[in-house]
């Protein structure tokens, strides 16, 4: 055995044993991810309405300490950002606008990690904030830049009842009623998610209710 073979046959287990802790790693960040999302879950659509503003600063602060734990990963920056902007719609009033320029800056750093990261879902999430927070001179609005950003999340995942939903919530915010449907149509249609139980469900039912809405204007 020559010198090469033998320090193959002596790095070989170090490398394994690195590969195991970083895919152990990586698991144990991915488990963080999941039970912040499910926390937002059942907040979202199962908490009483008078809990939801505590619970959501409860879970902002968890989520940022995620985030910052694990800097170079995208999703528990998405997911910070996703409850961040949740609070800021709960919240409303001026003290809504700093919480989402906070989720912004929580997206915008996610698609420098990676733009692919949970399917596209920063695009989507800084797409419905870009259509849903004021335009200047009160706040950084933009419905153009909105279109751009969600159609970028379909073309990541054109099947997603998330970005399917919020375009044609946008669709229809921009009084395209009829354009809007297929969307919504979509969403409506859209595979299960396992472990999205709550969520899926929550989303099909404000899918309906637009859909409903769309046809009352057409």
């Amino acid at each position: 055995m020559n010198t090469m073979q033998i320090f193959a046959r002596l790095l070989l287990p170090l490398l394994l044993a690195a590969a195991t802790a970083s895919s152990a790693h990586a698991d144990a960040v991915d488990d963080a991810v999941r039970a912040v999302q499910h926390r937002w879950e059942q907040v979202t659509y199962e908490a009483p309405a008078a809990e939801r503003l505590r619970m959501l600063e409860g879970l902002a602060a968890d989520a940022h300490e995620l985030s910052a734990r694990h800097p170079d990963r995208a999703e528990p920056l998405i997911w910070e950002g996703i409850v961040v902007s949740s609070l800021a719609g709960e919240k409303g009033g001026l003290g809504a606008l700093g919480l989402a320029k906070r989720a912004r800056a929580c997206y915008e750093k996610s698609l420098g990690i990676d733009d692919h990261a949970l399917d596209g879902s920063a695009y989507n999430s800084l797409g419905v904030l870009y259509y849903r927070v004021p335009g200047w001179p009160i706040g950084f609005g933009d419905r153009k830049k909105a279109d751009e950003l969600i159609r970028k999340a379909l073309a990541i995942n054109p099947d997603g009842i998330d970005p399917n939903y919020f375009y044609g919530d946008f669709l229809l915010s921009s009084g395209r009623p009829a354009e809007a449907l297929p969307y919504l149509q979509r969403a409506l249609g859209a595979r299960p998610r396992p472990g999205r139980e709550i969520a899926d469900k929550g989303r099909r039912a404000e899918a309906a209710d637009l859909q409903e809405k769309a046809r009352s204007q057409m």
